[in-house]
């Protein structure tokens, strides 16, 4: 069953009511987690995980503390990090097991890492080219040793690969091809081969239930069948293959998406999973699970123009990936708010039409969910940590810790 855009009448009138309780004191713009919807979204995870442990992604969450509260919980261990400066800036907060899922030319940072023993014990780096073993030997600054992932290509190719279905990352799509990399990675001084990720964006991150949109939500299930399918295989002949070569620590795959189905393999001993914590927008769209909507942000009303329209401050924060009103944030409570097609969510105002703007005054909070996870940390300072009708807790977000990674 998919999540519905907003709860129903008399549900979000009531979870509109609690949100505004808790948060009396608090002025908007401000963004709040209800600690009872992640931990609930957090144990979905493990039960889908099926017994293997759940890698939290950190760009998903971009919060020190609330990944300590997922990394506490059985099920959970270790994070998977977006840059090298926020992988060292983990482990050096306590963190032990941190895997960079992107190649880095952070040549200050691989200097760092390549000098400090603690930090070189606990991070993790990705490679898919032997080029970024040379720009880390170039920039090494020390003798510590490397440890490496390598990265495998999941994309589904169709028509003798004239047709690629899958995000545009590692070029290593053949086992024999990784096995090379393998190969060059232990050959040389000063790195040690542990693991292997394989990411499958195109089965965890899209959608198969759309809202009004039935046939293109078969085909994006016939195309993930397919997927899956043909990836289980070939990444089983890949972690054959790479550990003739080395004794790999851990297989990781998956995302939020396709927990379920990729811990299902045996060649996987590990998944990634993030976005579910926080159950966005984006992750209202599948038939598999339904997620309980955990991260919100609040706007105020300073403007009535009109009948029918209210118009809340600031709003324009759209989340990345090919731009479409997808990647919009949603007016959540109260139901039935819409953005403004001409307007949008605007940088400074963000104007909102239909029937509840004309009970909403001046001063009024508008509850809003972001299309994607830990992008909307980005805006936001700190996070109001929310426990029934009260603010359990305030606690920085990587910005309010005067952390942008990227």
């Amino acid at each position: 069953m998919r999540l519905p855009a907003a709860p129903p009448v008399a549900c979000a009138s009531a979870e509109r009511a609690r949100l505004d309780r808790a948060t009396a004191s608090y002025d908007a713009p401000l963004a709040v987690v209800d600690l009872q919807a992640f931990d609930a979204n957090a144990a979905d995870l493990v039960r889908r995980a099926q017994g293997k442990p759940v890698r939290v992604a950190t760009k998903s969450v971009r919060c020190r503390a609330l990944l300590e509260r997922a990394l506490v919980r059985d099920g959970f261990t270790g994070v998977m990090s977006f840059s090298l400066a926020e992988s060292l800036w983990l482990a050096r907060s306590g963190i032990e097991d941190v895997l960079l899922a992107y190649p880095s030319a952070d040549r200050a940072g691989l200097a760092e890492l390549t000098s400090d023993p603690k930090l070189a014990r606990a991070v993790t780096v990705t490679v898919d080219d032997p080029a970024q073993l040379t720009l880390i030997d170039a920039a090494r600054a020390g003798r510590e040793e490397v440890r490496v992932c390598l990265e495998l290509d999941t994309s589904l190719r169709l028509l003798g690969g004239r047709l690629r279905l899958g995000a545009l990352r590692s070029p290593v799509h053949d086992p024999e091809r990784l096995a090379d990399l393998a190969r060059s990675v232990v050959r040389r001084p000063g790195f040690r081969l542990v693991g292997l990720l394989a990411y499958e964006a195109h089965v965890a991150g899209v959608g198969d239930a759309v809202e009004g949109r039935p046939l293109y939500s078969r085909s994006i299930r016939l195309m993930q069948a397919a997927a899956r399918r043909e990836l289980a295989a070939r990444r089983a002949e890949a972690v054959r293959a790479v550990r003739a070569v080395a004794d790999l620590e851990f297989v990781n795959g998956g995302g939020t998406g396709s927990v379920q189905h990729t811990a299902a393999e045996d060649a996987v001993t590990e998944v990634a999973a993030g976005s579910g914590l926080f159950a966005p927008r984006l992750f209202d769209h599948y038939r598999s699970f339904r997620g309980r909507p955990a991260a919100l942000f609040a706007l105020p009303v300073v403007r009535r123009p009109g009948p029918g329209v209210v118009t809340a401050q600031g709003g324009g924060y759209p989340a990345s990936g090919a731009a479409g009103a997808d990647r919009l944030p949603h007016p959540y409570l109260p139901a039935g708010l819409r953005l403004d097609p001409r307007e949008g969510a605007g940088e400074v105002q963000t104007p909102l039409t239909g029937q509840p703007a004309d009970d909403l005054l001046v001063g009024d909070k508008v509850w809003f969910r972001h299309a994607k996870a830990g992008e909307m940390c980005e805006r936001f300072e700190a996070l109001h940590l929310i426990d029934g009708d009260r603010v359990a807790e305030t606690v920085p977000t990587y910005r309010g810790e005067a952390r942008t990674f990227l």
